[in-house]
């Protein structure tokens, strides 16, 4: 595990992914080439039903400095730079999106031995104002994540979570929507041989009194072979697998079925990334 607490988004991101990341179901292919002096280029297309998504993005880095541009099929361009260790511990992140001009926000990142701290800045003339922190260190961890509009004069994000981690599990507690959900999730490390591990979150909403319940686990076939499966109190199930064909290339195959309405057709995801 790192060293120190690491940051407010790093608090339970260990069983999000398990339980989230790569499951989709789309159809999506990413293409990435690198020219001659180092300019990585990414073609990216999407297909979500009968609606066709692409975008292109590069990726400069000149010593600390690492520059990415990406245009998507609205025309956007979205740009991000960022300054990695000015000073030690620091990490300085600007970014934008061309033609809006209420979209520029400066981020500044700092992680050190029991603490780690991000705050950002919209660059308007009423800018909406974000901080998070964290403190603790790597095994017990409390932190806070907090948005304020200063047009309005109110919070429009108020969070807090605890973390609990060990050699093969980590434990997270959260507080959001301004205390009206609270969430639980739990990662489990059962065999690191395998690459084998177990997840889940619970949410229950105060305001609904609903609760959503998820639990996964994750396998690795071989070391280049993976397989999830999740499922939810809502009866709906899902699965992937994923092969790394290459270095640094690999596709996924996902499904996802309704236990509770069998008869329906089950929806199926494929994604395949290529790099050189």
């Amino acid at each position: 595990m790192g060293k120190g607490p690491g940051l407010y988004s790093d608090i339970g991101k260990k069983a999000r992914d398990l339980l989230y990341k790569d499951y989709q179901a789309d159809h999506k292919f990413t293409l990435t080439t690198y020219t001659s002096n180092g300019v990585a280029i990414t073609s990216t297309g999407t297909k979500k039903g009968e609606l066709l998504l692409a975008d292109v993005s590069t990726e400069l880095k000149n010593k600390n400095i690492t520059t990415n541009l990406k245009v998507d099929s609205n025309s956007k361009l979205f740009t991000t730079v960022t300054v990695d260790e000015p000073a030690p511990g620091l990490k300085t992140i600007f970014s934008f999106i061309a033609p809006d001009q209420r979209s520029g926000k400066v981020e500044l990142q700092y992680q050190h031995e029991y603490a780690g701290i991000s705050t950002g800045i919209g660059l308007t003339a009423n800018p909406l104002v974000n901080f998070s922190g964290v403190v603790g260190n790597n095994s017990v961890a409390v932190g806070t994540d907090l948005s304020f509009d200063t047009a309005s004069g109110n919070f429009t994000k108020l969070n807090a979570a605890l973390n609990f981690a060990h050699s093969d599990l980590i434990a997270s507690l959260a507080l959001n929507d301004k205390g009206d959900t609270i969430n639980a999730s739990y990662y489990h490390i059962v065999s690191p041989l395998t690459n084998t591990a177990v997840g889940a979150e619970l949410s229950h909403s105060f305001s609904s009194n609903e609760n959503t319940l998820t639990i996964g686990t994750l396998h690795a076939l071989d070391p280049l072979t993976t397989v999830k499966a999740r499922v939810n109190n809502y009866g709906i199930a899902s699965a992937l697998i994923q092969h790394e064909w290459r270095p640094k290339s690999h596709f996924t195959i996902s499904g996802e079925v309704d236990t509770r309405a069998i008869e329906k057709s089950a929806k199926v995801g494929l994604a395949l990334a290529i790099k050189p």
